[in-house]
């Protein structure tokens, strides 16, 4: 398999393995006018199996979302052909229009112009609850 090098964009790395295509989808990168890179199920000696994407473009990529999914993700941010800078994600505090409220009885499920915010206040067992009702994500 021959994959070219990016010369600007990103590597998201440390997938586990079966979550790529979820990124894929939440992220929008079928929408994108470029390269976009999904490798699945990767050897690696860290985790077993990895997903890997690789988009070949300076675009602006929702951080949140991918924490949110798969917290301990790596992106890598790659600039005329080097990598400048690598991060480490982690749950995000809050998340915005990633995630609807499930309560018919919530403010959001009557005012459509209302974003779906949701804080997270059970990091240890990633727990986000809606700022407006209380009510849990699933």
């Amino acid at each position: 398999m021959n994959i070219d090098s990016i010369t600007n964009g990103f590597v998201i790395d440390h997938i586990t393995a079966g979550r790529g295509m979820k990124l894929y989808d939440l992220l929008g990168l079928d929408n994108l006018d470029c390269s976009v890179a999904i490798i699945k199920n990767v050897a690696s000696k860290k985790m077993g199996k990895k997903d890997i994407i690789k988009i070949d473009a300076d675009i602006a990529i929702d951080i949140d979302v991918i924490g949110y999914v798969d917290p301990g993700t790596t992106v890598n941010v790659i600039k005329n052909c080097r990598l400048v800078e690598k991060r480490t994600l982690e749950l995000p505090q809050m998340l915005t229009n990633v995630i609807k409220c499930k309560n018919p009885r919530c403010i959001t499920s009557t005012e459509q112009e209302i974003n779906h915010v949701f804080k997270l206040t059970d990091k240890d067992n990633g727990v986000y609850r809606c700022i407006y009702c209380e009510t849990q994500a699933k």
